[in-house]
Parts: structure tokens; C-alpha cells; sequence
């Protein structure tokens, strides 16, 4: 008689499903890809779609500038403007590493911080929670109203629909992440590191503007392409109302340039004020926090010592948490304002660019 293969299988049914559950697990945990804030921006500037493009497009000008200079018959005006368009090009480019390094930075900070806002909001929660017990206990001493009560119950709803908030919130964060970095799967961010101190003058990031921000580099281009026009009507051959018309889009191009070096300027100027703002906030949080622990420190003495009960040490434990993320987001805001002022300025000082 054949036995049936039935009980067998239902033996190793569990076995299996233990193993498939435990597989998957494991494989969902390496899907996670591990990043710090430096490896989030190389990605950036290695995968990025504007980088990426404009890099094809500065290749393709240096080829175009090399067919040219390599033809005899090219006209100065034609390998003046191609001599500019690698010019510009390469400012494209650099911006567009500027520009991909600062999305990188934003992204990856506001990801970071959304689950540090998480965590913190769950603290909150927890002391809102003893909280309402607390009156609750003492409503049945009599030695607190239903009105406190119905406080502390309103409260502990606010601090849950902060937290299903800042919950909900980071899954979206991460995800703008992962797609400014062209990235599948969870990711693991590693705190970041401290943003480097801003030791560059505003004078050295104001000089040479129009030769690195794009939209002044085509102003300086158009204004000595227009001189060129000057020079070469400034003879007894052309007429001299052609030499007059080069001569007016000559003063127009150089006003054009003039007007918008100033305005870069005081962007420059504005982002370099950000910058060193953000740097001071760091030290008044750095202070707080220290503050914080000295608190945390004498409300655990005085439970020690019978004088505080346990609520004032778990009060005092989330004011410290409380400053931490304060100083995560102060120093999440000096990486943010190098950032801005690097795209402002053309020049990288955040370290992570060049």
C-alpha cells in the first residue's frame, strides 16, 4: 500500500514558511542602501540628469572648438563664439554640479531629520501619556479636576497627531531622496558630519563672477563678442553707420552685464550673511543642549535624593532630545546655507563639489 505524502508535507509546511519569512526579511534588510551625506552628494553629481547633460553638452562644444580651430578658413567671429560656447559650457556645468550638490544636501538633511522628528515626536507622546495617568490619578485623589484631565487627554491627541504626522511625512522624504539620487529600495542615512567652517572672504567670492555663474558668463560673452563687432567695423572700409549701430550694442552689452553683475553680487552677498548666520545658531544650540543635560543631570540627583519625582526626570530627558534635533537642524542649516551660497557664488564651500 502507498502511503499518502500528505502528513509529511504538512510537516515541513511551517519549516517552510519560517524559512521564506526569514529570507524575505533578510532580503528587505539588504535592500537598504547605506548612505552619508558625502556619498548622497557623489552620487548626485555622478548620476545626475542636469550634470549628466551638461557634460555631454561641454564635450560637445570642445569638439566643435577643435573642428574649428583645426579649419583654415574659420572667421574670428566664428572661433570667437566657439571659443565662448565652451566658455559657457563649462560654467553650465559647474553650476549644474553646484545646483546637483545642493538638491543632494537638502534632500538628504530633510530625510535625516524627518526620522529624527519621528523619534522625538514619540518621546513626546510617552510623556503625555504618564502625564494623563498622573492627572487621572490624581482626579480619583481629588486632587485634580476632570477639566485637567480632559487637558491632559487633549494633549496627548495633539502629540499622536504629531507623530502620525511626522510618520506619514518620511516616507515621502526618503523617496524625494531616492529619486534625486536615482535610487531603489529603503534607505539608511548616517548622521552627517559637521559642515566645515566658512573660511573663503565674501570679497574672493564676489571677484569673477562672470566667469563662473552662467547667465553672467553668456552677458560677458554677448559683451565682448559685441567689442569684437566694434573692432572690426572700426576701419575705412565699412560704413560708418554700421559702426555706430556696433558701437550702441556694444554699451548696451556691457550695461546688461554691469546690471546683472551687480545683482549677483548682492546674492552672493545675501547668501554669505545666511551663512555665517547659520554658523552662529550652531554655537546658541550647542549651549542649549548643554544647558539641557545640566538640567537632566540635577533633576536625576534630586529623584536620588527623594526631592523630584520620576515625570521631572522623563520632562527633563526630552528637553534634552528636544535640543539635540535643535542642534541637527542648526547644523543641518550651515550645510543648507553653504549650499545655497556655493550656487550663488559659483564657488564650492561646502567641500563636497570639488
Amino acid at each position: 500500500m502507498t502511503r499518502s505524502p500528505l502528513p509529511a508535507l504538512r510537516l515541513l509546511l511551517p519549516l517552510l514558511l519560517t524559512l521564506g519569512g526569514a529570507y524575505a526579511q533578510n532580503a528587505t534588510v539588504q535592500s537598504a542602501t547605506a548612505l552619508t551625506l558625502p556619498s548622497a552628494v557623489a552620487r548626485a553629481l555622478a548620476q545626475g540628469v542636469d550634470v549628466t547633460s551638461a557634460r555631454a553638452s561641454l564635450q560637445k562644444a570642445q569638439a566643435n572648438l577643435r573642428a574649428v580651430r583645426a579649419d583654415p578658413t574659420s572667421l574670428i567671429t566664428t572661433l570667437t563664439q566657439a571659443e565662448q560656447e565652451v566658455a559657457a559650457q563649462a560654467a553650465v556645468l559647474d553650476a549644474a554640479k553646484l545646483g546637483a550638490a545642493q538638491a543632494a544636501i537638502s534632500g538628504y538633511l530633510s530625510a535625516y531629520e524627518g526620522a529624527a522628528r519621528v523619534t522625538l515626536a514619540g518621546a513626546q507622546v510617552g510623556l503625555s501619556e504618564r502625564n494623563l495617568k498622573i492627572a487621572q490619578a490624581r482626579l480619583a485623589a481629588r486632587t485634580a479636576t476632570a477639566l485637567d484631565v480632559s487637558r491632559a487627554q487633549n494633549a496627548l491627541n495633539s502629540d499622536r497627531q504629531d507623530l502620525a504626522s511626522a510618520r506619514a511625512s518620511l516616507p515621502v522624504l526618503e523617496a524625494s531622496l531616492a529619486r534625486t539620487l536615482n535610487l531603489q529600495g529603503d534607505l539608511n542615512l548616517s548622521a552627517p558630519p559637521a559642515a566645515p567652517k566658512l573660511s573663503v572672504t565674501l570679497a574672493a567670492l564676489q571677484a569673477g563672477l562672470e566667469k563662473r555663474l552662467p547667465s553672467l558668463v553668456q552677458a560677458a560673452n554677448g559683451a565682448a563678442l559685441a567689442a569684437l563687432q566694434v573692432r572690426l567695423s572700426d576701419n575705412d572700409y565699412t560704413p560708418a553707420r554700421t559702426l555706430e549701430d556696433a558701437r550702441v550694442a556694444a554699451q548696451n552689452a556691457q550695461r546688461t552685464l554691469d546690471d546683472a553683475l551687480r545683482a549677483a553680487q548682492t546674492g552672493v552677498r545675501d547668501a554669505y550673511r545666511a551663512a555665517q548666520d547659520a554658523q552662529e545658531r550652531v554655537a546658541l544650540a550647542r549651549e542649549a543642549l548643554q544647558n539641557a543635560r545640566t538640567a537632566l543631570t540635577q533633576a536625576q540627583a534630586r529623584l536620588k535624593a527623594g526631592t523630584a519625582a520620576a515625570v521631572e526626570v522623563q520632562q527633563a530627558q526630552l528637553q534634552v532630545s528636544q535640543a539635540e534635533f535643535s542642534l541637527t537642524q542648526a547644523q543641518g542649516g550651515v550645510w543648507r546655507a553653504l549650499a545655497g551660497l556655493g550656487t550663488a557664488s559659483g564657488v564650492d564651500v561646502t567641500g563636497l563639489v570639488n
